[in-house]
């Protein structure tokens, strides 16, 4: 017997990956978003990068991120708050819980 899953369709998602800078958050990001422009999506996209040229790993000063803003339709921001968080160590988590909506959800590497 086979499980039924359910799916949820939606118009617009907005994804935020974090983690150390140098981890490759922006990198991601891109190609996430290109991959989404390929499928027809309309995208908007935010990186965000510490000032700091080597901040030490596993700080919060270190995080770097990169949001984007999925679309079926024209989007015309990266969005305020996330619907989805990929927090690659506690410290991008840390950092960036605070801009989850409310029912969003978090992906956390548990390894790290």
């Amino acid at each position: 017997m086979s499980e039924q899953k359910q799916v949820l369709e939606i118009d617009e998602v907005v994804v935020r990956f974090s983690g150390d800078s140098g981890d490759g958050m922006q990198l991601t990001g891109t190609l996430f978003s290109d991959a989404s422009a390929l499928f027809g999506n309309s995208v908007s996209t935010f990186p965000d990068y510490p000032s700091e040229i080597r901040a030490p790993q596993g700080t919060i000063g270190g995080v770097s991120g990169f949001q984007v803003n999925i679309g079926s339709t024209k989007v015309n921001t990266p969005g305020d708050y996330c619907d989805v968080l990929v927090a690659m160590n506690p410290a991008a988590l840390k950092a960036n819980a605070k801009w989850v909506k409310p029912g969003g959800m978090i992906i956390i590497d548990s390894d790290t």
